[in-house]
C-alpha cells in the first residue's frame, strides 16, 4: 500500500495541496490580499455618491460607446436602446464583421475603430459598455475609468486573482460608476429571495447547491469562414502569450485559459455572485475541484464537465456542478437551510419547508410566463439585461452605487478563480488570509 502525503506549496494568498504529486508549478502572478475585498456595499455607495462627477439631469442624454461588439454586446444592445435618454455614439472592435453587424443593428453609421483608446478619447462618449473577452475586462475598465467614463462590464470582472485591486482602485480614484454584468442582482424575484434568507425565512443556511448544465454541439470544430485580414489578432491576444491566429479560439475564447476560464468563470460565477450577495460572504476559504473532457477532448483547454466544493467562513459549503453533455438539471441555485430549501432560477423562486420545520411556510414567486421547465438559461420575464442596464443608467444619473458594483464582481470572480486553481493543480486551493 502506498500513501501519498499532501505537500503544501505556499503562495502569497493561496495554498495548493496536491494529492497526486510532490511537484507544484508556480503560477507566476501575484495574488491580491483579502483587504482588497473589504469595501462593503455601503462604503461603495458613499464613494460613488460623494463623487465629484456631475450627475446627469433626467432629460439629459447619456452617450454610450460600445467596446467589444461581439454576440454578447449586441444582445445587450437590444435592451440598451430601449432605455430612454441613452444614445450609442461610437463603437470599437478588433473584427470588421462585428463592427458592421453593430452598425446594422443601430440603423445608422456611428464612428467605429479597431483601437478602443480612440473611443475612450472621444468627448461624445460619457460611458462605455465592455463586452470583450475576459482577459480584456480589467484593462479596458481601468482605462475607461481613467478617461472619465462610467462602465458596464461583462462578467467575470477579473481574469485572474491579481487584477482585483487595480480595478477597484481605478473606480474609486476616478469616481466612476462600474456595473458588473451579473444581472441576477437586478431580478426582482431574486432580490425578494435575498430578503427571505436574510430575514431568517429558511433558518440557518448550511449548504448552497449551484448547477448549470447544457447539451450542445457548440464544441465541434467547424470550417474556417473568417478572413484573417479582417481581424486584428495581435490586439485580440493582448498581453496573453503570443500565439498564431486560430479562428476556433477567436470564436470560442471562453474555453481557453489565455482568454477565459471555462465553466467556473463563464457560468458558475453568475450563481456564486447571487450566493455572495444573499449571504453577505466575501470569498471561499478553500476549494476542491474536478474536471473531465466528455465531449470536448482535444478541442477545449478547459474541461467541459466540472464540479467544485467551496468552503466559506461559518461552515457554509457551496457546491457547483456543470456540464455540456447533459442538460437535465439546467441552471439554478438552492439555498439549503435548517428550516427550508429555497430554489431560485432566472424566472422564479420556490420555498419548500423541511418536513420537521414548524416555522417555515411554503411560498413561491413565478415571474416567467413561458411554458419552459424550471432551470432554463433564459426566460421572457424578467428581462434581466434590461433591468440591469437600467440600474446602471440610473446610477450614472444619480451617482449612487449600482446593484452589482466592482467590489462584488471581484468577490464573485475570486470564487471561480479559486475553483480553477484547485482544478489546474490537482488538489486543494486554500485562501491564506
Amino acid at each position: 500500500m502506498v500513501f501519498c502525503l499532501p505537500v503544501v506549496a505556499e503562495l502569497p494568498n493561496v495554498f495548493f495541496v496536491p494529492f497526486v504529486s510532490f511537484v507544484v508549478n508556480p503560477l507566476g502572478f501575484p495574488m491580491h490580499t483579502r483587504r482588497s475585498f473589504l469595501l462593503s456595499a455601503g462604503a461603495t455607495a458613499v464613494a460613488v455618491a460623494g463623487s465629484s462627477a456631475t450627475a446627469f439631469a433626467a432629460n439629459e442624454t447619456i452617450q454610450v460607446g460600445l467596446i467589444g461588439t461581439g454576440g454578447r454586446c449586441r444582445h445587450l444592445l437590444r435592451s440598451l436602446v430601449k432605455i430612454p435618454g441613452v444614445r450609442v455614439t461610437a463603437i470599437s472592435d478588433i473584427w470588421d464583421t462585428a463592427l458592421a453587424e453593430t452598425q446594422k443593428m443601430l440603423g445608422k453609421e456611428v464612428p467605429a475603430t479597431k483601437h478602443y483608446p480612440d473611443l475612450l478619447g472621444r468627448k461624445d462618449v460619457d460611458a462605455v459598455l465592455v463586452g470583450s473577452p475576459d482577459h480584456w475586462h480589467v484593462p479596458m475598465t481601468v482605462d475607461a475609468c481613467a478617461a472619465g467614463k462610467d462602465v458596464y462590464v461583462e462578467k467575470p470582472l477579473t481574469h485572474d486573482l491579481s487584477e482585483g485591486p487595480a480595478v477597484i482602485e481605478a473606480k474609486n480614484k476616478h469616481k466612476r460608476v462600474v456595473q458588473v454584468g451579473t444581472q441576477q442582482r437586478s431580478m426582482p424575484h431574486i432580490a425578494k429571495a435575498r430578503e427571505i434568507v436574510q430575514g431568517g425565512g429558511i433558518g440557518k443556511v448550511v449548504k448552497v447547491h449551484m448547477t448549470w448544465n447544457r447539451n450542445t454541439d457548440r464544441v465541434r470544430r467547424f470550417k474556417d469562414t473568417i478572413d484573417p485580414k479582417t481581424v486584428d489578432w495581435k490586439a485580440f491576444v493582448g498581453k496573453a502569450r503570443e500565439q498564431p491566429y486560430d479562428e476556433y479560439r477567436f470564436r470560442n475564447w471562453r474555453w481557453f485559459w489565455d482568454f477565459g476560464g471555462g465553466l467556473f468563470t463563464d457560468l458558475m460565477v453568475h450563481w456564486v455572485d447571487v450566493a455572495h450577495w444573499v449571504l453577505n460572504v466575501d470569498h471561499p476559504e478553500k476549494g476542491v475541484s474536478l474536471g473531465e473532457y466528455v465531449v470536448a477532448k482535444d478541442v477545449w483547454e478547459t474541461p467541459d464537465t466540472v464540479q467544485t466544493v467551496l468552503q466559506y467562513p461559518g461552515g457554509i459549503q457551496m457546491h457547483f456542478e456543470g456540464t455540456f453533455a447533459n442538460a437535465r438539471e439546467g441552471a439554478h441555485i438552492v439555498f439549503m437551510g435548517t428550516e427550508a430549501n429555497l430554489f431560485v432560477d432566472r424566472g422564479a423562486y420556490v420555498l419548500t419547508p423541511e418536513l420537521r420545520s414548524k416555522k417555515a411556510k411554503a411560498d413561491q414567486l413565478v415571474l416567467s410566463k413561458e411554458p419552459k421547465h424550471r432551470g432554463a438559461d433564459f426566460y421572457d420575464t424578467p428581462d434581466g439585461e434590461l433591468l440591469h442596464l437600467t440600474n446602471w443608467v440610473e446610477s450614472i444619473r444619480s451617482r449612487k452605487a449600482p446593484t452589482a458594483p466592482a467590489e462584488g464582481g471581484v468577490s464573485s470572480a475570486s470564487a471561480a478563480h479559486l475553483a480553477n486553481l484547485a482544478l489546474r493543480h490537482g488538489g486543494v486551493a486554500e485562501w491564506k488570509g
